[in-house]
């Protein structure tokens, strides 16, 4: 079998998991939202799913280097299975705050599942891909971040049609029976070594990393918390508040992240026309988090202005697509280029350590901000965490660089 078809089996695995992660993220959302839950009950349901991430990236991207990609996505099927099964078996008669244990419980199976599986992936593509100058790398990085996220806004959009089509249990029932013949499916045809370090990586090696995966994986955490500050439960329950259905929140939050997902897909192209000769390097990653930090500043100033509330955020939404994809994008190329092939599992690990680290601090922030300051107090907190954000990447070298004008035009997005 040929390293080319083990990557494929890997993402091909990692797209069906996607599509359940995503669904069931909406699922528990307006479910539990239906049930009288409060902002900040919402957001300890993600709590332990984010923090359970922050531990496996340190640990799996170890395991694997010693033990291949097979086995850390293996373990992340059967684990995303176990969670689903548990949620169904969730009673709506216990009391609020059984049910929220029962539930953070579940999730953090599902928080160490989405992250052993996505390590497993992000780490195959740095064994096949060459590290040549002629963007190849940065493509294939884009390509494969770019379609994750439209499958995980397909799943946002399976997740409110089946609570409404199927109920809570049967939704999650029907889930995990899928995600089942992924999982024997690519049992079946995935065998190798795929990720597996050539020397022996000792433990001490998980802490141990480069100046420059330090700095990055820093401002990753909070590039990744400006966003889920206002994403993950401000703008759903916001959503609500406005009078949107269950199925209206769950369709529109799939069609903003399939969307995101082909702007990502696409960030190549866009780079190259729209900076001519320049690179990807530090200094990319420091423009781009400048420019992002306009766009909730401009939605504050446009809700306060009395504009229409929908129409604002729509567009501002779109805006917003468009330049955190671009921000992810370069970040997750530079990762790759800022670590060699024998351990890139353990960086990859680390890296989306602090990316979980990310989602954590913003699913909370979240939910205790919206419950104290509204909306517009999310859309500040997003502000003062995307200038952090580029603070820290000050640091970010201007080496490690694949030029813009390399990159060959008409290879869009997949």
């Amino acid at each position: 079998m040929t390293s080319l078809r083990s990557y494929a089996l890997v993402t091909g695995a990692y797209w069906g998991f996607t599509i359940t992660d995503g669904a069931l993220r909406m699922l528990v959302l307006l479910h539990f939202y239906r049930l009288g839950y409060d902002a900040v009950s919402i957001a300890f349901l993600f709590l332990f799913y984010e923090f359970f991430g922050i531990v496996t990236n340190l640990f799996g991207g170890w395991i694997a280097s010693r033990s291949g990609v097979k086995v850390t996505l293996f373990g992340g099927l059967m684990l995303q299975i176990v969670s689903l099964l548990m949620l169904a078996a969730q009673n709506p008669r216990w009391s609020a705050l059984i049910s929220v244990v029962y539930v953070m419980s579940a999730q953090a199976l599902s928080g160490i599942a989405k992250d052993l599986t996505k390590m497993s992936s992000k780490s195959a593509i740095k064994a096949i891909v060459p590290d040549n100058a002629d963007g190849t790398l940065f493509k294939w990085v884009a390509r494969l971040t770019g379609s994750k996220n439209a499958l995980k806004g397909c799943g946002f959009f399976v997740g409110g049609a089946l609570l409404a089509a199927l109920g809570f249990k049967g939704a999650l029932v029907a889930m995990a029976v899928a995600l089942a013949i992924v999982l024997l499916a690519t049992a079946a045809s995935l065998s190798g070594d795929l990720g597996r370090s050539k020397k022996k990586v000792k433990f001490t090696a998980l802490l141990s990393k480069s100046r420059e995966i330090n700095w990055l994986s820093a401002a990753r955490l909070f590039l990744f918390a400006s966003r889920d500050v206002w994403f993950v439960v401000g703008l759903p329950v916001f959503l609500s508040q406005l009078g949107w259905s269950s199925y209206s929140v769950g369709a529109f939050l799939a069609l903003w992240v399939i969307g995101y997902g082909f702007i990502q897909a696409a960030v190549p192209e866009l780079l190259r026309l729209l900076g001519g000769g320049n690179t990807i390097d530090g200094s990319a990653a420091r423009r781009w988090a400048a420019v992002l930090v306009l766009v909730p500043l401009g939605l504050i100033a446009a809700l306060r202005s009395g504009a229409d509330r929908g129409t604002v955020l729509m567009t501002g939404l779109a805006v917003f697509a468009v330049v955190f994809a671009v921000n992810s994008a370069v970040h997750s190329y530079l990762v790759l280029m800022y670590t060699d092939e024998d351990s890139v599992a353990l960086n990859v690990g680390f890296y989306y350590m602090a990316n979980a680290g990310g989602r954590l601090l913003g699913t909370l922030l979240s939910g205790l901000i919206f419950q104290l300051a509204g909306f517009a107090g999310c859309l500040w907190g997003s502000v003062a965490l995307v200038v952090a954000a580029a603070l820290l990447s000050l640091k970010l070298p201007r080496g490690h660089a694949v030029s813009l004008a390399a990159i060959p035009s008409g290879s869009g997005g997949e």
